[in-house]
């Protein structure tokens, strides 16, 4: 099977036939890359159809190209996502990304995601009294105890503050909700850290902790390869780059 015959198969089954039309504004443009996201890159690797749609959700999230989260969500839940689950994918690149950009992402997909759901029902698992102490638990779990309390005990006294919102608010707030496994989530937060660019120390530090958590090196490669249509070469090879750092660790 050709590219372009892949490219059309792997396009009515994600898509339904219409992916990357509507606008009509540039056909030649458009067939370029439809063959490529669909011949190529969604015809390779070891991902599974519904980690594919929920990287895909975090690479326009942390992107903000939201123009098109709608069709992407679409596509996912015909490939098998649920609408819990792709919601959790926005909220999860939150702490990374900033609160703005998931809202914005959440309003993008707000029409699909009503549509299935209705109100969506709370997936916080956490207290005002507990969040801390839960949050601190998951950290340590994917970076090791021993190495986040030298972190916390490290950190200079008008940066204690930072920690402790790391530890409540990213790890607490977020980690621990319900929708996803702690390995997915670790996986979609090193995806929307490394689409962020400029991020290298802290994607190589994630990418340990997927490793850690069982996500494999293959894993990794095959999520930053489906990133690729959606941050271009350079950021594509940095993240490779910190996999590589992780893995020499």
């Amino acid at each position: 099977m050709t590219r372009s015959e892949t490219a059309h198969e792997k396009d009515d089954a994600w898509f339904g036939g219409e992916a990357f039309h509507g606008c009509g504004l540039d056909p030649e443009f458009e067939q370029i890359a439809k063959t490529f996201l669909l011949g190529d890159v969604e015809n390779r690797g070891c991902l599974t159809d519904v980690q594919r749609a929920l990287v895909t959700v975090a690479a326009l999230t942390a992107t903000q190209s939201l123009q098109h989260m709608e069709q992407y969500l679409r596509a996912g839940l015909r490939m098998g996502a649920t609408a819990e689950q792709l919601r959790e994918t926005i909220y999860q690149c939150a702490p990374y990304v900033g609160l703005e950009r998931a809202l914005c992402a959440l309003e993008a997909a707000s029409p699909v995601l009503m549509e299935c759901t209705g109100e969506a029902e709370p997936n916080t698992r956490v207290t005002e009294s507990d969040r801390f102490e839960k949050g601190l638990a998951v950290q340590q779990q994917l970076f090791g105890a021993e190495n986040i309390n030298k972190m916390r005990v490290a950190a200079p006294d008008e940066l204690r503050h930072i920690q402790d919102y790391l530890s409540a608010h990213c790890f607490g707030d977020f980690y621990t909700r319900g929708g996803l496994d702690l390995a997915t989530r670790e996986l979609i937060t090193f995806c929307a850290i490394s689409c962020l660019g400029g991020c290298e120390p802290q994607a190589t530090s994630h990418a340990a902790a997927n490793l850690g958590i069982g996500n494999g090196r293959e894993l990794l490669i095959d999520a930053v390869t489906q990133c690729l249509p959606f941050i271009g070469f350079p950021r594509t090879l940095n993240a490779l780059g910190c996999i590589d750092a992780a893995c020499r660790k």
